[in-house]
């Protein structure tokens, strides 16, 4: 039987929860640091940190010890937790469009002396803020459509030479989600892998989950001869169709009823 967190899982998606705000304390291990956190119903994985955010944070690579990092779809924070405790000098972003999650994550940084880490609802999000590393478990059960959207409008604002990370449930269309990736992203690239504009690969797998690791890449020879400096041709992508699905598996949820942080 689902939880009662699980019963009402579009609640995650709102900007406010329709279930009260009743906090539960919990201590987690987030990349071998203790730390204590609350949690609320009307969040995603209220419980414990869920599957897919945990096979994130154990096989992601070790962050740069500088730079701008982005926690898509935080939840109630433990990946931008993560993100600070190992990278104290970096600057951590989390973004979340439930107001319950952004605040649970700006008050968990708090309690755990996190002072690097803001919080916002995407409107609250700075338009020329970019990132150098994105960190996420995207949110599979939005639908395919607005999970392409998504991942372009926030894809478009890592700099060149950045890194993306994404958790996905192969059972949920990873390596669908690994293929249109790299067709979308280098759509103006040449067919050689030296002048794609984004390198896309498949880097980790584990309890039924992938890793995507994304890396935009700077100097890119175009097709026309122009030099790809800045990965610009993302701006343009981020207008192409994404309603196109070719199976329904995406949208819903594996045997294990395994969740997925809502943006």
């Amino acid at each position: 039987m689902a939880s009662p967190e699980n019963t009402a899982t579009g609640q995650y998606f709102a900007a406010h929860p329709e279930t009260p705000d009743v906090r539960r304390a919990l201590t987690v291990s987030l990349r071998g640091h203790a730390m204590n956190v609350e949690t609320s119903h009307g969040v995603f994985s209220m419980n414990r940190v869920d599957l897919g955010t945990s096979v994130l944070l154990k096989h992601a690579p070790e962050a740069p010890e500088h730079g701008r990092f982005l926690d898509l779809g935080c939840g109630w924070g433990p990946i931008a937790l993560s993100l600070a405790k190992g990278s104290p000098d970096a600057q951590i972003v989390a973004v979340d469009v439930n107001e319950r999650a952004v605040e649970l994550t700006a008050h968990n940084a708090r309690v755990n002396g996190l002072s690097n880490v803001t919080a916002f609802t995407p409107e609250q999000l700075p338009a020329d803020m970019s990132f150098d590393l994105i960190w996420s478990n995207p949110p599979i059960r939005i639908g395919k459509a607005d999970l392409h959207a998504l991942l372009l409008r926030y894809l478009a604002r890592v700099n060149a030479g950045g890194d993306a990370y994404l958790v996905v449930q192969k059972n949920l269309g990873a390596d669908s989600l690994k293929v249109w990736l790299d067709s979308t992203l280098n759509a103006s690239s040449g067919p050689d892998e030296g002048t794609k504009s984004w390198t896309v690969e498949k880097t980790a797998s584990s309890k039924g989950f992938r890793i995507l690791h994304l890396h935009r890449n700077v100097g890119v020879q175009r097709p026309d001869g122009d030099t790809a400096h800045d990965g610009s041709p993302v701006a343009d992508i981020s207008q192409s169709d994404t309603g196109s699905s070719p199976s329904g598996s995406e949208r819903q949820l594996p045997e294990d009823k395994t969740e997925y942080l809502a943006i």
